[in-house]
């Protein structure tokens, strides 16, 4: 084998790099258009949230296009496998399925069948002969992903390794699994609730700020088509605490509602828990609403929550989370037709946001009446019909337009 030599790059050929649709296009979208042959992939979430479904339900839709795919199960019985597939309604002859462990079996049956993509669910079951460690140790691990890794690379085989997370929820083992994989994918949701949402935390082929919501059904895995739609449909109206922000999930603006319910303590510490959102945002915007706009929280206990399960982490929700605990305190509810938009700094004032466009338009056509939007963000681009545009500097005005009918902008 020569060595190879460095080349400049005016003369490296670009060439289109070849996608598989799965069908799925909730999943494509977060793989960044759909899978990419010779990719290795680390798949994680809690257990049983849907991984082995998720990806038993690709394989049999890649495999009925006649892409011949390899699931090798290192957890449970060929049998059980096969019921999974019967439940998801998966026939297919191009579709095999191994129950092993041994990292030198599985290649070896790769060679045999040349598959066009292999699972391995789970890589900490995957074990290599020559290390003496358990399966899941470090070693272990580091040694198996780098074989795989090389089958990939070498046989241009899309390759999914399920992982497993640890309490934090992180995939489990040394972080240089993340740093060797093309794409580190996560599927996470509430176990008490139905949806669930595919997050791609890094991506050599696509955006790692796109998000994929589904449905988990007795049959399966169901794409969620209009996310704002289903994660309001539940939303009392007329009630405290209870406000509909607009959060930007890589290119796709989505609705949802974030509740607040803040009371007298019963005890010298005031309690706060948050579900869906930081908790350290929370007391940020209560330390706001207090210094800024007067209202005495310290003695107050405050459960924020983000209805339907979902997770969010962007700024933009600052406004919302500060009219929510406002609300509450205060018992006057928000306009159910009220949509807030807008990042909080420490002195009070609302801050732009990006794409603001797209998340009006989100809640336009949701039927909103009003949006309340940073000052900053007026500019550059055309309002919609049928939605009324207002405009805030500071919180404070946020809070009088929303709770005490005052008009702005």
């Amino acid at each position: 084998m020569s060595p190879s030599q460095p080349i400049a790059i005016t003369d490296i050929s670009k060439e289109d790099v070849q996608r598989w649709m799965t069908g799925v296009n909730e999943f494509d979208r977060v793989m960044g258009g759909g899978v990419v042959p010779g990719s290795l992939v680390l798949f994680g979430g809690d257990p049983g949230i849907g991984k082995s479904t998720l990806l038993l339900q690709m394989a049999g839709n890649l495999s009925i296009k006649g892409l011949r795919a390899l699931y090798v199960s290192g957890e449970e019985s060929l049998k059980q496998t096969k019921m999974r597939a019967d439940r998801l309604a998966i026939a297919s002859r191009d579709l095999f399925v191994l129950a092993e462990t041994d990292i030198t079996v599985i290649e070896q049956h790769v060679d045999h069948l040349s598959p066009q993509l292999l699972i391995i669910d789970s890589v900490q079951t995957v074990h290599h002969p020559e290390i003496s460690s358990a399966p899941g140790s470090v070693s272990q691990l580091r040694q198996c992903t780098a074989e795989l890794l090389r089958i990939a690379k070498s046989r241009n085989i899309a390759i999914f390794l399920v992982g497993h997370v640890t309490k934090e929820g992180t995939i489990a083992g040394p972080k240089i699994l993340e740093h060797m994989v093309d794409a580190v994918i996560y599927f996470e949701g509430e176990r008490h609730h139905t949806y669930r949402i595919l997050r791609a935390v890094k991506n050599r082929f696509g955006s790692v700020n796109e998000i994929g919501i589904f449905d988990m059904l007795e049959s399966g895995l169901k794409e969620v088509q209009n996310p704002s739609q289903l994660f309001l449909e539940e939303r009392a109206h007329g009630a405290a605490g209870s406000t509909v922000v607009a959060s930007l999930e890589g290119t796709r603006p989505v609705l949802v509602e974030l509740q607040a319910l803040v009371t007298p303590t019963s005890f010298g510490m005031p309690r706060r828990t948050s579900t869906g959102v930081d908790h350290h945002r929370v007391a940020l915007m209560m330390a706001v609403l207090e210094k800024r706009v007067g209202l005495l929280l310290q003695n107050q206990d405050a459960y924020i929550n983000v209805a339907g399960g979902i997770r969010l982490n962007e700024p933009a929700l600052d406004l919302g989370l500060a009219v929510s605990i406002a609300s509450s305190f205060r018992d006057k509810p928000v306009s159910p037709y009220d949509v807030v938009i807008g990042e909080v700094g420490l002195t009070g004032e609302v801050r732009a946001v990006s794409r603001i466009e797209a998340r009006v338009m989100e809640a336009q056509k949701l039927g909103f009446k009003r949006v309340i939007i940073p000052y900053k963000n007026t500019t550059g681009w055309k309002y919609p019909d049928n939605i009324k545009v207002i405009a805030v500097q500071t919180v404070q005005e946020a809070i009088q337009v929303m709770l005490e009918g005052v008009r702005h902008g």
